[in-house]
C-alpha cells in the first residue's frame, strides 16, 4: 500500500486516541474565534463524506471531476451537520467514513488520471488523497498543539 494511503489511514488511530482526552478539552475552541477539536474532526469527516459521495465514483481515466465546493460554504455546512452529535459520536463517524472512503479510493485503478474542475493538472487517486493528507496534518498539528498547552 502506498505511503499516502498509509498516512491517510493513520489519522484514524490518532483521532481515535482523542477519546481518551477530557471531553471539555475536546469541545473548547482551540483559540479565540476558532473551532474546537470536535468541530475540526467534524470538518475532516465532512470532507471525507463529500469526497466519497461526489468524487471517488468519477475517478476514471480522462474524467473531469467537479470542482471542489466553496471552502467557506462547505465548512459552514460541516459545522451545522454536527448539531446534536457528541464529540465521541463524531470521532466514531469520522473513523467509519474514513474507512469507507479509503476502501473506495483504493479501488480506483492506479493508472487512471483525471482533472478537477477547470484545473489542468492530472491527478491519480493517490495524488488526490495526498491533498487531504496535507490537510489532515495541518489540523492534527493544531489539535496536538492545543492539547499540549492544556
Amino acid at each position: 500500500m502506498s505511503t499516502v494511503f498509509t498516512a491517510y489511514e493513520s489519522t484514524m488511530e490518532t483521532v481515535s486516541e482523542l477519546k481518551e482526552a477530557d471531553e471539555q478539552s475536546l469541545i473548547t475552541p482551540i483559540k479565540e474565534n476558532a473551532w474546537s477539536i470536535r468541530e475540526i474532526i467534524g470538518h475532516m469527516y465532512y470532507w471525507d463524506d463529500y469526497n466519497l459521495h461526489n468524487m471517488v465514483s468519477q475517478m476514471n481515466h480522462g474524467a473531469n471531476l467537479p470542482p471542489f465546493p466553496d471552502h467557506d460554504t462547505q465548512n459552514e455546512k460541516a459545522i451545522q451537520s454536527l448539531e446534536g452529535e457528541s464529540v465521541y459520536q463524531i470521532i466514531d463517524s469520522f473513523i467509519e467514513r474514513r474507512e469507507e472512503f479509503l476502501d473506495a479510493v483504493k479501488q480506483v485503478d492506479k493508472q487512471d488520471r483525471f482533472t478537477i474542475g477547470n484545473g489542468k493538472r492530472a491527478f491519480s487517486a493517490e495524488s488526490f488523497v495526498k491533498i487531504f493528507v496535507k490537510h489532515d496534518a495541518h489540523h492534527l498539528k493544531q489539535i496536538e498543539d492545543f492539547l499540549a498547552a492544556s
